[in-house]
């Protein structure tokens, strides 16, 4: 449940004694005052999501302190109460910002209907704000640019399909950046002004996933203090990003395939079907075909998801990717921790250009994170990078003291990293496609 932080102002002691036992009884921080000059006084202290302001304050005009509660905090929800209710005082209510307006006597129904309704407002735009936040405090911008032919191909699909309502299917290894993948293709689309949520389907145990996905209704399971829309609903007009599909448990997949199929999914606890209008992206770092095969992901499932498959390769092998990411990073972090830095030392460069990043793109981003907190000015060098950067980041020449597979690994990546295509890098190669793929699972390519 949502918890608000509620400022009472009437001159009625009953009124404001009424109104603070409800709200302490949900759960509510309350502060009740009987004039706007201690209103006003509490409103520079802390700040208030809810307010209930009383139309006449004794001589006061309780309308005046809409106006002077909204400049302090335009945030606040102010719902004006008034023993003399009229359409003209309600019009000017919501002329001074007012968002709703209930007549006295009020009912414990109409205060819990108001209070809900704008608790769900004040939680929405507070994920809104801290999604927002996320994105530009937690994350460099990583541009979708490359000089490789397998990642430029990956970004022209990814733009190709955007604009459209289909289905979508990030595949590569962990770490490849299918987030970033899936917001820019958000971005891109007709959708993009509406909303974009994640759903990692691992993080949550199955029936919470459900109830994450549909949403619940109050009573429906023990806990269920109130009504929870669900990220479906949330997710109105936009899109849809469900990470590591390839563990969505078995009991949730039917009802899944059928809200791609259909648009139509129910809440837990009730009959009612809805609809939504949501767009679905999906990623994973497994074999989604082995997991048909074994009987844990549903083959109806797997061919509405595989409609459209973007393939994101690897970062090992695209040295020029790397240069230009390190550096984007680099910025980022120096700025976040208000450090001065001009770039990278030769030999520390070099090191992360030779390095074949088995983590990909997120452990380039904590390599340079870490980089930027040990340096205090100037360059970023060897001492401030991981010593497994530099036992792993040697190049591969023939007659160096490697295991063959060092050898093989490195030059598979490589290939496709340059190569056209799968067929293009197999015919490079000398094996076939089979051959191809079986190397890419054992070396987790």
């Amino acid at each position: 449940m949502f918890h608000l932080n509620v400022l009472i102002v009437d001159d009625e002691p009953n009124i404001r004694k009424t109104l603070t036992v409800f709200m302490e009884s949900r759960g509510h921080q309350v502060k009740a005052v009987s004039c706007s000059r201690d209103a006003l006084a509490e409103g520079e202290l802390q700040v208030f999501d809810l307010a209930f302001v009383d139309v006449r304050l004794g001589s006061e005009n309780g309308l005046d302190l809409v106006q002077s509660l909204l400049a302090a905090n335009p945030w606040t929800k102010v719902v004006v109460i008034t023993a003399y209710a009229s359409i003209d005082t309600a019009i000017e209510a919501m002329k001074r910002g007012a968002v709703d307006y209930i007549p006295k006597p009020f009912t414990p129904d109409q205060l819990e209907l108001v209070t809900e309704r704008l608790a769900t407002v004040c939680s929405m735009e507070q994920r809104i704000v801290s999604l927002q936040e996320n994105l530009n405090r937690s994350n460099p911008e990583e541009n979708l640019t490359s000089r490789y032919p397998s990642m430029q191909r990956a970004i022209a699909l990814a733009r190709q399909v955007a604009d459209s309502d289909a289905v979508i299917l990030l595949r590569g290894p962990s770490g490849t950046g299918k987030n970033l993948f899936a917001r820019s293709i958000h971005h891109w689309s007709r959708r993009s002004e509406k909303p974009f949520s994640v759903i990692s389907c691992p993080s949550l145990r199955d029936d919470l996933l459900e109830r994450e996905l549909f949403g619940y209704t109050k009573g429906s399971f023990p806990g269920a203090v109130r009504d929870n829309p669900g990220k479906v609903s949330l997710c109105e007009g936009g899109t849809l990003f469900l990470d590591e599909i390839g563990t969505l448990p078995l009991a949730i997949q039917p009802k899944l395939l059928r809200f791609i199929q259909d648009r139509e999914y129910e809440r837990a606890g009730e009959q009612e079907t809805r609809k939504a209008d949501v767009r679905i992206i999906a990623a994973t770092n497994s074999e989604l075909e082995t997991a048909v095969r074994e009987g844990r992901f549903r083959e109806d499932l797997y061919y509405r998801l595989n409609g459209i498959q973007i393939e994101l390769p690897p970062l090992g092998g695209r040295a020029d990717d790397v240069e230009q990411l390190a550096g984007t990073m680099l910025k980022f972090f120096a700025a976040q921790n208000h450090k001065i830095l001009d770039g990278f030392a030769d030999n520390a460069m070099l090191a992360l250009k030779s390095y074949m990043w088995p983590g990909n793109i997120r452990e380039l981003r904590n390599v340079i994170e870490r980089a930027v907190i040990l340096s205090k000015a100037g360059l970023v060098s060897e001492e401030h990078l991981p010593s497994n950067i530099f036992t792993k980041a040697q190049p591969v020449r023939l007659g160096d003291p490697l295991t063959l597979d060092v050898i093989e690994e490195t030059h598979i990546r490589r290939v496709l990293a340059s190569a056209k295509s799968l067929q293009d890098a197999a015919d490079i190669l000398g094996i076939d496609q089979a051959t191809l793929w079986r190397k890419r699972k054992q070396y987790k390519i």
